[in-house]
Formats: structure tokens, C-alpha cells, sequence
């Protein structure tokens, strides 16, 4: 039983500003985490989020259910000032 991935209006915005390539590598790496997310996430200690690190690029997602929620994706240098 797999996970269902929904994105935020704002996460969605950046990911589609992004190179093909980029964009590709960051939808892979979801398709992965749809089977069993746990093993690639890390609870993040600002609250009720995980953390999921794809290259540069951070995702902060809230599971319910089984429902992925990316609520804020962006560069590592820029997500943990939201």
C-alpha cells in the first residue's frame, strides 16, 4: 500500500521553476519515498514536520494518514527560514 504525495501551491511553484533535470532527480526521489517514507525521512525538530534531503534541496512534509503533504520545498540554504 503506497503513500499519496500532494503538494503545497508554494512548492509546487518553486518545482516547476526548476531546470528538467533537477525537477526529474526531486520526482524520482518522491516516487521512493511513496513505498515506505520512514526510511527516508527525518523527523524535523521544528514541530509536527519531516525532513527529506534531496541533494540540495530540502522538503518539509507533514504525513497523515497516508498522505505525503509537502508543505514548504526549497534549497537548503532558504527552507529553514520559513
Amino acid at each position: 500500500m503506497s503513500y499519496e504525495i500532494r503538494w503545497s501551491p508554494q512548492s509546487l511553484k518553486i518545482l516547476n521553476k526548476l531546470p528538467q533535470n533537477d525537477a526529474e532527480r526531486i520526482l524520482s526521489k518522491l516516487d521512493d519515498i511513496t513505498i515506505y517514507p520512514f526510511r527516508y525521512l527525518e523527523h524535523y525538530e521544528g514541530g509536527e514536520y519531516y525532513k527529506l534531503r534531496i541533494g540540495k534541496f530540502r522538503a518539509l512534509i507533514k504525513v497523515d494518514g497516508k498522505i505525503l503533504f509537502i508543505e514548504v520545498f526549497d534549497k537548503r540554504s532558504r527552507i529553514y527560514r520559513k
